[in-house]
């Protein structure tokens, strides 16, 4: 017998209330790792949620097309295409909650870890390499990459250089790692989208800046 509407809406309510005290549960572990409050990891995570609205404008590309690769000529005529035509620039902007806050987190950390220089550059060398690999620009959209393989080898390679604080050196490590291979070297790649704006550390990436540092913490 079929589910009535009003209890598949009632389950599906009670799946999502699920997903996110599992979510609320797996943030808090990761920040207590990290050696944050509760008061300073959910401000974090605020900032971070806020911030991923925001986006500042950094440099202008110009674009290797006029119109984005795979993406109809017949479109160029709907409406919202006349009102943001695409004139064969590239606006780069940084995104606050996925490039900004990462970064200002990793300093702090940095800042407040007995951590060693060399293998912090190690670790988000070696996490930039592999997000670069996996890591691929997609036609009219932007750059993606797969979720898993970027925390984890933070994780290992955190554990592997120090054992002691494999914690704060696999966030800073996979956080700025794929900000560094996924965005920064792709700037190039960005050209050959045809987008009208590219976002370091947001769409594409935010998942991959986000999800890293928090995986890469509770794998450590």
């Amino acid at each position: 017998m079929p589910s009535s509407p009003l209890r598949l809406f009632l389950f599906i309510l009670a799946l999502a209330f699920l997903i996110i005290f599992v979510q609320i549960g797996l943030i808090s572990i990761a920040f207590d790792k990290l050696g944050l409050s509760e008061e300073s990891a959910y401000l974090l995570l605020l900032c971070t949620l806020v911030g991923s609205l925001i986006n500042l404008p950094l440099l202008s590309l110009k674009a290797d097309s006029e119109v984005p690769p795979g993406m109809p000529m017949r479109l160029m005529g709907w409406p919202f295409f006349k009102l943001s035509p695409f004139t064969g620039k590239i606006l780069v902007t940084v995104n606050v909650g996925g490039a900004v806050v990462p970064v200002a987190f990793s300093l702090y950390l940095i800042e407040h870890n007995p951590l060693n220089p060399l293998q912090v550059v190690i670790a988000v060398t070696a996490v930039a390499l592999i997000a670069h690999a996996i890591s691929r620009p997609i036609p009219g959209a932007g750059i993606g990459m797969p979720t898993l393989l970027a925390p984890v080898a933070a994780a290992l390679f955190a554990s592997f250089l120090d054992p002691q604080q494999r914690a704060p050196l696999a966030y800073i490590g996979g956080t700025l790692g794929v900000l560094i291979g996924a965005d920064l070297l792709r700037l190039n790649d960005i050209r050959k989208l045809g987008v009208p704006f590219a976002v370091i550390g947001g769409a594409g990436t935010f998942d991959g800046v986000y999800v890293t540092g928090l995986l890469a913490v509770l794998l450590a």
